[in-house]
């Protein structure tokens, strides 16, 4: 039986007493304990710590796969579902399917661009298929990369290599790298008169390197050659916008560092370039301008993309300046502990300009699977391995609702490992 007018009023009251006493907890906190100077305050990061539902007994330090949502964004996400459900014809199509737009407005605003240039996705890599495999290109066009790419979208390219007949070309970055002018270099020396399309990380899965995507943009410009920025690790885990990049194309994923739902993700593409990328599933002619033409695919639930407004919320709340230097702090008082041991080696550079909570560590002697077992089995800490033909380390990254005792077990673990072995 449909919900009567009655009802739906009194649901959507009850929803906003609920929403408002959860942010009114987090603003709060602001307003009392924080500043942008002072991410050591741990009276106010403690409350922002509540805001979540956690399993503390498993550390989670792999927030750059996925972040747990704060519980204002599961409490929406449950809610539509179960709202939509109740008649989805309706309910989820008429009534919450509009939502989106909010949505793209406020993603709008902390990017910094116009709110027709946003598509909602499902994740950063839906964001650059979309680009990568929507943009005209010819037998024999290069398409230029690093090796610190995601393989996802390496495989992606590849992809089109096999159908269309283009190539790949990947240029050797240093892990770590030691400057933006040598990570420059490497794609402009990887430039050739058949490059036809750049795709760059802003943030390396890998090791969190921060590439200096406004330059590699404007190298790509200088050469009339599109730049396909992957910012699935940069969005909102360090400040800036599109003013700094200034970017035509950008794909991202947001239950990474937005904490939005899992499952959600962002595409940018500048007005003026829509027109000339295709969507990966069929839009009518009429939308050839309209960034809406990327969202086309197929029934899908509402709720999953409404509930990034609390995410959306949630992070304006805290503040993108405080929420970065609490990162940085919390990065800086594991690393400091092992940064000068002799058989701990970093492939990230821990320079703020180059990396800011993502972070790759490995200790010689130590197979990398073996000690990212031995820290789960062990301390009941959550790390991912990154083994490969230039990187073999752990990649640890924490959130704002880590604490400094859960940070300072994992340095606890990392001395004992580089001095007496794991079991």
């Amino acid at each position: 039986m449909p919900l009567s007018r009655r009802e739906l009023l009194a649901g959507s009251v009850a929803v906003a007493a609920f929403r408002n006493d959860t942010l009114d907890f987090v603003a709060n906190a602001v307003a009392k304990y924080g500043s942008y100077d002072d991410a050591r305050d741990e009276d106010f990061w403690m409350q922002i710590q509540q805001a979540f539902t956690l399993d503390r007994n498993t550390v989670n330090f792999n927030n750059g796969g996925c972040s747990p949502s704060p519980r204002i964004v599961q409490d929406a996400l449950r809610r539509q579902i179960e709202f939509s459900n109740q008649a989805p014809s309706n309910y989820m199509w008429r009534i919450l399917e509009p939502e989106i737009e909010s949505v793209r407005a406020g993603l709008a605003r902390v990017f910094k661009c116009e709110t027709e240039e946003v598509a909602i996705t499902r994740n950063a890599s839906e964001s650059l298929e979309i680009l990568i495999l929507g943009m005209d290109l010819h037998p024999g066009d290069e398409i230029l990369t690093s090796i610190l790419d995601y393989p996802r979208m390496i495989t992606t390219i590849q992809q089109r290599e096999r159908r269309d007949g283009v190539k790949m070309v990947q240029v050797k970055i240093p892990a770590p790298a030691t400057s933006h002018k040598e990570l420059l270099a490497a794609f402009e020396n990887g430039i050739t008169s058949k490059t036809k399309m750049i795709v760059a990380s802003q943030v390396s899965f890998m090791n969190g390197q921060i590439f200096p995507i406004r330059e590699i943009v404007d190298l790509g410009r200088k050469h009339g050659i599109p730049v396909v920025v992957d910012g699935a690790h940069a969005f909102v885990q360090y400040t800036f916008d599109n003013r700094d990049l200034n970017c035509d194309f950008y794909g991202t994923s947001l239950h990474k560092w937005m904490m939005a739902p899992i499952g959600t993700g962002m595409l940018y593409v500048r007005k003026n370039k829509i027109e000339s990328v295709w969507p990966m599933m069929a839009a009518d002619k009429t939308a050839n301008n309209n960034i809406r033409k990327f969202e086309e695919i197929g029934t899908h639930p509402a709720a999953n993309h409404n509930a990034i407004g609390e995410a959306l919320t949630f992070h304006e709340t805290i503040g993108m300046r405080r929420k970065e230097a609490r990162l940085r702090y919390l990065r800086h008082r594991w690393t400091d502990k092992i940064v000068d041991m002799k058989n701990v080696h970093f492939y990230t550079n821990l320079d703020p300009a180059h990396s800011c909570a993502l972070t790759t560590v490995g200790i010689q002697g130590i197979k990398t699977g073996d000690l990212a077992g031995w820290l789960l089995a062990k301390h009941g800490i959550f790390v991912t391995a990154i083994v490969n033909d230039f990187i073999d380390g752990l990649r640890i990254s924490p959130n704002v609702y880590s604490t400094v005792q859960e940070v300072d077990r994992l340095a606890d673990a990392m001395i004992i490992a580089a001095t007496k072995g794991i079991d």
